[in-house]
């Protein structure tokens, strides 16, 4: 892939800088202080210091370049949360490849597209996952595969015989790689979530993921002294630059978790004395049926909404955000020193420009709910492009240079801006816009209900009609669903009454356990 060439004179943010220089300038400034605690279900918890995390990156990198991958190149990096991953993909971004992190519960076609797709050369995974890597990404040209799944030991898991172990992979530290210092030098891909296209890939350049960490860390308040609790996917924007990258920036530590666990999560943050975390309202619900320590050492919580109910019974305070892997970090965030509007996801962050227009294109007014859109300098505070993907990149910005977020808010006093929904999610009923989440925050009160997900149905007169998904808790009583029609009948006009409730054990999930709306509606098709 050829360098992108700055405009004459141009002087960035980041000039001279990528990110291998971040984590060798906190080797050497803070070398001794934990960088990556490493805590698996089944073996002991591991931690490595700055310096120690540089050591084994620089032999990984020396080692990748010794396998005969180029700058340049896509490697493919299929690997739930382990400290692998972590070493994999800076390893990767130290030798000037372009580490391609992909969400491993993807199906089998879906795997072969990302790596025909992007062009990868190489694979790493574990074993779980390794045959299937091997069947659907034959053009590879080497697969290594770690000794264990995430942790835990690799138990009846078929590794592909041609595969090379993970740990052989690593040469000696002083052979690693040197190039010269390129922010717009690509990289990392993640692919989005595909709903009615094939997933697009998302580059960044090394000034996105340098944007990244140093405008989260400032948005989240993250000081050096900080330790923050790591759950979520690090394949995903979230753990990747919200929480790594950006305790990274300020030379705080990192604790990983395997995965969400409600029953490890209070353990673990008292063990190691966590301060920061991000949550998803998966999280909350889950930590909400466990018990809850009368005291911890958390100081805040990033999430979706600001200052939600739950924040007294946990006892910390949320800051809202808004943002998307095409934002590298949020566009829209809560104040940690200043109360927030409760539900509300934030004000518009400084560093952006955001635009909500009506239908029509004209400014929504406070009190309105428009499309949000967010315009910035792509290669540095929105991603570079999307890979190989000049229609969708033609499609996804207004003439004015704003990228269209598909994304629908709603206009509080004092610049406060609420979530409304996705474009997707926006139901047609009788030539009523309906938005689904006005639904779901109703049905979501009722006494019973755990999760809820309301979807539209093909209606032969009205066109559309809202149906509703619902995880009931263990303890609902058996007239739950009329209690929810009830409900909705009391609170809403009477063509956003759902027409029909389904009680189900648990829903399709996207990343970040994001309930999958678009295979809801197919079940609804089917």
């Amino acid at each position: 892939m050829p360098m992108v060439t700055p405009p004459t004179g141009h002087v960035g943010p980041f000039a001279g800088l990528d990110v291998p220089w971040l984590l060798a300038m906190r080797a050497e400034r803070r070398g001794d202080h934990p960088f990556i605690v490493w805590t698996p279900f089944e073996r002991p918890a591991v931690t490595l210091t700055y310096r120690a995390f540089h050591g084994r990156v620089g032999a990984l990198a020396a080692g990748l370049a010794r396998r005969g991958i180029k700058p340049g190149e896509f490697v493919l990096i299929h690997l739930d949360n382990c400290l692998e991953a972590l070493l994999a993909w800076y390893a990767c971004v130290e030798l000037g490849a372009i580490a391609v992190t992909t969400n491993t519960r993807s199906a089998g076609p879906e795997i072969a597209y990302f790596a025909e797709h992007c062009g990868a050369v190489a694979a790493i995974t574990q074993p779980a996952y390794a045959d299937s890597v091997a069947a659907n990404c034959q053009a590879l040209r080497w697969l290594a595969v770690t000794d264990n799944d995430s942790g835990e030991p690799a138990l009846g898991a078929r590794v592909p015989e041609k595969a090379e172990r993970f740990d052989a992979l690593f040469a000696d530290a002083a052979d690693r790689p040197v190039r010269p210092r390129d922010p717009l030098w690509p990289c990392s891909v993640q692919y989005t979530s595909g709903t009615t296209a094939r997933p697009k890939a998302v580059l960044w350049t090394h000034a996105n993921a340098l944007w990244g960490a140093k405008v989260n860390a400032a948005h989240e308040d993250l000081r050096p002294e900080d330790v923050h609790l790591v759950h979520l996917p690090l394949f995903h924007t979230n753990a990747l630059a919200y929480s790594v990258l950006a305790s990274l920036w300020v030379g705080a530590t990192a604790v990983i978790m395997p995965r969400f666990s409600a029953s490890r999560f209070w353990a673990i943050a008292a063990e190691h004395r966590c301060t920061w975390t991000s949550v998803v309202p998966f999280c909350t619900r889950a930590l909400m049926e466990r018990d809850i320590p009368k005291s911890h050492t958390f100081r805040l919580w990033g999430s979706a909404v600001c200052e939600p109910p739950t924040d007294a019974i946990f006892g910390v305070k949320t800051i809202g955000w808004w943002g998307m892997t095409e934002t590298i970090t949020h566009g829209i965030i809560g104040e940690v020193t200043q109360p927030n509007i409760p539900m509300a996801i934030g004000r518009a962050a400084p560093e952006y420009e955001i635009r909500v227009l009506d239908d029509d294109g004209r400014a929504t007014q406070v009190g309105g709910t428009g499309h949000l859109r967010i315009r910035g300098i792509p290669g540095l505070t929105l991603f570079k492009e999307y890979l190989f993907n000049a229609k969708a990149m033609a499609e996804s910005f207004d003439s004015d240079g704003y990228f269209i977020t598909g994304d629908r808010v709603k206009l509080l006093e004092n610049g406060f801006i609420r979530f409304g929904d996705r474009d997707k999610d926006m139901l047609k009923v009788g030539g009523e816009n309906v938005a689904a989440s006005e639904i779901e925050q109703v049905i979501v009160q009722v006494q019973g209900v755990r999760e809820v997900a309301v979807v539209a149905k093909k209606h032969p007169m009205l066109d559309e009609v809202p149906v509703v998904f619902v995880i009931p808790q263990a303890d609902a009583a058996p007239d739950l669903p009329d209690r929810i029609i009830t409900a909705c009948r009391s609170a809403l006009a009477d063509f956003k009454v759902p027409r029909e409730v389904h009680l189900v054990d648990d829903m399709p999930r996207s990343t970040l356990e994001k309930i999958a709306k678009a295979e809801l509606r197919k079940r609804l098709e089917a």
